[in-house]
């Protein structure tokens, strides 16, 4: 399309699933995405170290790339929705 308005929607979640090297992805294609979205796997479960996903190190690659638009957070809390969001955080803005 040419227009800088036009952006994909990166599902980090789907992306592991199907190819599980996201972050040379991200790093790959951060121009074409504007927004991510993001769930535990498996199960979209809590952010957490039982998670194969390290959000930690994907979050610092998508920070190392300059991105400042919009992640967005899926998951079944396990126990206080609140604080497990809390946790999510500050896992991903280590």
């Amino acid at each position: 399309m040419g227009s800088p308005r036009v952006k994909l929607l990166y599902d980090i979640y789907h992306m592991q699933i199907m190819e599980g090297d996201v972050i040379r992805t991200i790093r790959e294609n951060i121009r074409w995405i504007g927004h991510f979205h993001t769930a535990g796997n498996p199960g979209r479960n809590e952010i957490d170290q039982s998670q194969e996903l390290n959000y930690s190190a994907i979050c610092r690659a998508i920070a190392e790339t300059g991105y400042k638009l919009y992640i967005g957070h899926e998951f079944r809390p396990k126990s206080d929705p609140i604080e497990a969001l809390r946790r999510a955080f500050e896992i991903c803005d280590q």
